[in-house]
């Protein structure tokens, strides 16, 4: 039997200012999988985002993430259930400079209610694996690159079953930007959870499982490098 998906996506519609960003929008990822989501600025790729987040709320349509529906949630168990199972990674790595890596990375599991050793040291291990100095550099003065395998370390400290990653090399010059999305496109595999990546980069796209064009306020299948 097939792997129920981490994030199933159906029917999602959602119109601001008699725009209509997305209609009737349907998206499954499962466990290990990777979809890449491409599309112009202001196709609507972040407030699909923001729908599997719980921030924005649809129309229409449902959003299951680890097999609940993220737009029937109150607040507090919203919050509780995303931080549980999902991790983010955002294109500017939106990580406090003056903390360290750890610092940064242990801050996810602190916030969740982990405890103070655990998370400093699960925070440590991951840093250790996706290659970022840990001792005695605040987050400050690390290289792009490593600020944002800081970011993606901070996104899998709880062990989520869906990593979302809105532009995540966007900042980046190219050569930082394939051994970011090599690392990124590793996760799922890895770590066993469901990759969604939101980008404008089709050479970043296609290290995807799967690729997708947000288009006309649909999803549909898109042509990358000669995959579908």
């Amino acid at each position: 039997m097939p792997d129920e998906p981490v994030l199933a996506v159906r029917g999602l519609r959602y119109e601001v200012a008699d725009r209509v960003l997305l209609d009737g929008a349907d998206l499954e990822v499962a466990p290990g999988e990777s979809v890449a989501v491409v599309g112009p600025s202001g196709s609507g790729k972040s407030t699909l985002l923001g729908c599997v987040l719980g921030l924005i709320k649809p129309s229409s349509g449902s959003v299951h993430v680890a097999g609940a529906d993220v737009t029937r949630m109150r607040r507090r168990a919203l919050e509780r259930h995303r931080s549980n199972h999902i991790g983010v990674v955002f294109q500017f790595g939106e990580l406090l400079p003056e903390l360290t890596p750890v610092e940064n990375v242990a801050l996810a599991a602190l916030l969740a209610g982990n405890g103070t050793r655990q998370a400093y040291e699960r925070a440590e291990e991951l840093l250790v694996e996706l290659g970022v100095p840990v001792k005695g550099v605040p987050t400050g003065r690390l290289s792009g690159g490593e600020r944002q395998r800081t970011a993606v370390a901070r996104a899998l400290m709880n062990e989520p079953a869906l990593l979302l990653a809105d532009e995540p090399t966007g900042a980046l010059d190219s050569v930082t930007r394939d051994t970011v999305a090599e690392l990124l496109f590793s996760v799922p595999r890895r770590w066993n959870c469901a990759l969604v990546v939101v980008t404008h980069d089709a050479e970043v796209a296609r290290r995807a499982d799967r690729h997708l064009e947000l288009r006309q306020a649909t999803l549909t299948p898109y042509a990358v490098g000669g995959r579908a």
